[in-house]
């Protein structure tokens, strides 16, 4: 596709609404889902801040695990997915110029997902009920957190409706991979485009490490929670769901790193450094994201060290692809900040377009990933892991990841997406800018802080981080100011969600516009011609991954299975909300008063 500069705007507007008018309507669908997910999940985020630092409370604390539960499925899983089902369907249609085969389709596997999160929230919800209604013989409850692994146990019907989202999500990588067969039939000699390449790989990963999650869901916790087995092996469900809840990860940051190689050098006014090495860096991320979520259990006595080591040793492989992309962006920008006229080694960052919220929120949503690694390399090796797991560390560092890398990405792609969709220009760049900015800093004094709490033990997934005859002792400053500084960031990243909500709403109800710059994106400096064909193998970059799956988890499942059997000891399930005394909740809330 031919590319333009970032401000051009043409005598006949081409967006993408004028390009593929059927397919604009779903992924607007599928945009304002995430949306939806996001409104609902970031509200509940500062419910949470300022209930766990007791600055202001209105739940009951037993309560805090349904919030909580609710939290991290609508922005983990609801929020980063509807968004990246939406992005990939706009990258291959864009790249390869052709619609998809049958919208009817696309519109088929989206309401699949709708009707999934709609079963999901319903289970998580229900929690809030003084007196919630039975269904399939047991009340409606899922307060088990977005790790949902046994002991703790959710009605049937989150269950349900996880599955029903997840095959959306199969269905949605059929959809683009029928859409490049049917390019490739008509280019047979043509290499596969790079956003399509990059869809691709990442939907190949995600069948891998779905495969995980779909066995624990279907073959021991459904039937479990509708009585048909009589228990589960924990720590066999608690492995399949971390073979899973890492790989999770990177492909939440997939349309961040697609957006950051194809979309940050456009709005920097330049080209993309390399597009061999964003090939290689998804490759890398297909072969190395699944074989190392051991990582996660550390702790697990049931996994003996040898396991532990090997998964500490493929997550250190993982900061390759990081790296290389750090490399390849930085490289671009500075290109495009070239070209705008930048001089000296660091003065070219003047020349950004640092006013433009397109790119402003991109890049500094780089910039926390960066920082994201180095906390993440503190999670990763395994003797320092012991320090700070379970503590508010490891939900500071996801919070850098997740929280800003991909959401703030996201945010910030939106500006650029709504329009396209709609043929309306954006409502507010101003706003939009401020919104961004607001949500760096919002999120620097939350995660600092986070991270500071964790160095000294501060406990994560519990609504009363206090214990009664003792006082946590930080190096620095104190927990009150620790607290408040979760508070304060709470309430500002609040505030920028709801700007970022004000501008997308106002956005999509203004006036059609002639002033939509064309949907293109960057060229590149070094292109597709200059990487060896086989990196378009993708069968070949697929069974490799599959290969390393099976020898990183065959020996830790069978210790595992032959130790605790396949369903367990007789595990009973545990709601948290209904397990956890209130009496004793407020006992403990009284300490930290």
């Amino acid at each position: 596709m031919a590319t333009s500069p970032p401000t051009e705007v043409t005598a006949m507007r081409n967006a993408y609404v004028d390009q593929f008018p059927d397919e604009a309507r779903v992924i607007k669908a599928a945009f304002w889902s995430s949306f939806i997910a996001l409104a609902i999940g970031g509200t509940l985020g500062l419910v949470q801040a300022l209930h766990r630092t007791d600055v202001f409370r209105f739940i009951q604390s037993p309560d805090y695990y349904t919030v909580l539960t609710a939290h991290g499925v609508l922005l983990a899983i609801t929020f980063t997915i509807f968004f990246l089902v939406g992005t990939f369907t706009w990258a291959v249609t864009t790249s390869l110029d052709r619609g998809v085969v049958d919208v009817r389709f696309t519109w088929a596997w989206y309401i699949m997902m709708v009707v999934g999160t709609v079963l999901v929230a319903i289970a998580i919800f229900s929690g809030f009920l003084e007196s919630a209604p039975s269904v399939l013989g047991s009340e409606l409850n899922a307060d088990v957190l977005f790790t949902f692994y046994a002991p703790l146990e959710a009605h049937p019907i989150f269950y349900i409706g996880l599955v029903l989202f997840v095959v959306g999500s199969w269905l949605a990588g059929v959809d683009w991979f029928r859409t490049w067969l049917a390019w490739r039939s008509e280019n047979p000699d043509e290499r596969i485009p790079l956003p399509t390449f990059m869809v691709l790989t990442t939907t190949l990963f995600w069948y891998i490490c779905t495969f995980g999650v779909a066995l624990s869901i279907l073959v021991f916790l459904l039937p479990w929670s509708l009585g048909i087995t009589e228990s589960v092996n924990p720590l066999l469900t608690r492995t399949l769901f971390w073979y899973f809840g890492h790989a999770v990860v990177y492909f939440w940051l997939m349309p961040a790193y697609m957006m950051w190689y194809i979309m940050l050098p456009k709005f920097s006014g330049g080209k993309l450094f390399s597009d061999p090495l964003a090939r290689v860096v998804f490759v890398l991320f297909l072969l190395l994201s699944t074989p190392l979520g051991i990582h996660h259990q550390y702790l697990d006595p049931g996994i003996a060290e040898g396991y532990k080591f090997i998964a500490m040793t493929n997550t250190m492989f993982l900061l390759l692809p990081s790296l290389l992309t750090a490399f390849t962006v930085v490289a671009s920008m500075e290109h495009g900040a070239r070209q705008r006229g930048g001089e000296g080694y660091l003065g070219w960052l003047k020349a950004l377009p640092w006013r433009n919220p397109i790119f402003t929120g991109m890049a500094l949503a780089g910039l926390m990933f960066a920082a994201a690694g180095f906390s993440g390399m503190i999670n990763a090796g395994m003797n320092i892991n012991y320090l700070v797991h379970n503590t508010w560390w490891v939900v500071g560092h996801f919070h850098l990841t997740v929280g800003t890398a991909v959401a703030l990405t996201f945010m910030a792609a939106s500006y650029w997406f709504i329009p396209q969709l709609t043929g309306k220009e954006l409502w507010n760049r101003s706003v939009a800018l401020g919104q961004v900015l607001l949500w760096f800093i919002g999120m620097t004094f939350m995660s600092n802080a986070m991270h500071r709490s964790g160095l000294f033990g501060m406990p994560r997934r519990t609504a009363e981080p206090q214990y009664q005859g003792f006082d946590f002792e930080p190096a620095v400053g104190t927990v009150g100011e620790i607290n408040m500084q979760v508070a304060l960031g709470g309430v500002i990243l609040t505030l920028s969600l709801a700007l970022f909500l004000l501008n997308m709403i106002m956005t999509s109800i203004g006036d059609d516009s002639e002033s939509i710059p064309d949907n293109t994106y960057a060229g590149t400096l070094s292109g597709a011609e200059d990487s060896p064909r086989i990196l378009d193998n993708l069968k070949l970059w697929t069974a490799i991954a599959v290969v390393l799956v099976i020898i990183a988890y065959t020996l830790p499942l069978a210790s595992i299975i032959d130790a605790g059997g396949l369903f367990g000891p007789g595990i009973e399930g545990v709601r948290l909300s209904t397990w956890v005394d209130p009496a004793v909740i407020e006992s403990l809330g009284e300490v930290i008063r």
